[in-house]
């Protein structure tokens, strides 16, 4: 209990004043938390207030369109976040009349939410005293305690779950989650924590060992998949493009793209024309392909690396049905187009 007072009293004299902190609306304190997930506030607070004056109720957000939705998002990733919103949105509306259900066990029947998520809102909104554990979470929890459980092992979660569930104040668990959550945002940071200040310093095991740095402890992750990319940027005579929408469970499900020619490895023009893929796409002899960018753009996601050249390919005609370029940006397409579209002279 006196964990929880004296985080509570840290949180009450530190807090960041930001806009979802301002209501207990379970609509706006789900958006902002589904956002926020592997988002820095800073980062995600222009997208927050952008939904929010888009689709200020979830009836809203369950009537906007799918490109609607992703435009908006575009430039956060993880895109599936953006379709899950949707969808949960439309249950919500549709479903339970605009009503969030108002427990940690309903909570978790919407579409994209998990137990983090399912925790914060219940304990902010509903007042249900059910423990948030993120990042940040375990992170102090690891050094004022001395955890060296490994965060992302089975055994970690449900070592570190059951200490934040005996830790939470019961009666005020709204401000103990968001207090501990902001703790390790602003005071138990990553880097260089302000340990001087800390009003656990006195018994934080990993303060007083000098095991700042090893803690916490989290398994390697998995080996970063290396891809190649070549987009044909076609430039018609009177000013058109093809672009053409992603399918499937990858990356970037839902949004537009160029033309593209995956290849196993880095190539040049020559290969290049020489390629199925290309050869499917460029039916004109008449056509003069010119590259963009001498240096691939390397895109890093949390699991991949994009290796992305850009091809110019100048024609008279489009080989099928194109888009004015003047258009391009009303279309929802991954950050590494969007960079590409403000680069580029069209």
């Amino acid at each position: 209990m006196l964990f929880s007072k004296n985080l509570i009293r840290w949180y009450i004299e530190n807090k960041r004043d930001l806009p979802w902190r301002r209501t207990n609306d379970p609509y706006k304190v789900w958006l902002s938390e589904i956002m926020l997930q592997q988002t820095r506030v800073a980062q995600g607070m222009p997208y927050y207030l952008k939904f929010i004056n888009a689709f200020p109720t979830v009836f809203d957000l369950a009537r906007a369109s799918e490109e609607e939705v992703l435009k908006l998002w575009q430039g956060l990733g993880y895109y599936s976040r953006a379709r899950n919103l949707q969808k949960a949105a439309k249950y919500v509306a549709e479903e339970l009349d605009g009503n969030f259900p108002n427990t940690y066990k309903g909570l978790l029947s919407l579409k994209g939410v998990g137990d983090y998520t399912a925790s914060a809102v219940a304990s902010i909104c509903f007042k249900e005293p059910v423990a948030v554990v993120d990042g940040n979470v375990f992170r102090v929890l690891s050094r004022v305690f001395g955890i060296a459980t490994p965060i992302n092992s089975t055994e970690g979660k449900k070592q570190f779950g059951e200490l934040a569930q005996k830790l939470i104040d019961k009666k005020n668990p709204s401000d103990h989650n968001q207090a501990l959550m902001e703790f390790g945002a602003l005071q138990c940071t990553p880097q260089k924590p302000d340990c001087l200040s800390c009003p656990f310093s006195s018994g934080c095991i990993a303060f007083n060992q000098n095991r700042i740095a090893e803690l916490p402890v989290k398994l390697k992750k998995q080996k970063i998949k290396k891809r190649h990319f070549n987009y044909l940027v076609f430039l018609s005579d009177d000013g058109e493009t093809l672009v053409q929408q992603r399918r499937g469970k990858g990356i970037w499900e839902g949004l537009y793209e160029f033309p593209l020619v995956e290849t196993t490895a880095e190539i040049g023009q020559a290969d290049l024309v020489e390629e199925e893929a290309y050869r499917e796409y460029a039916q004109q002899s008449s056509e003069e392909v010119v590259l963009f960018n001498e240096t691939p753009v390397v895109h890093k996601l949390s699991h991949q690396h994009i290796h992305t050249k850009f091809w110019i390919v100048n024609c008279e005609n489009l080989p099928s049905e194109g888009v004015s370029v003047k258009e391009l940006n009303k279309y929802p397409v991954p950050v590494l187009i969007e960079n590409f579209i403000d680069t580029f002279d069209f």
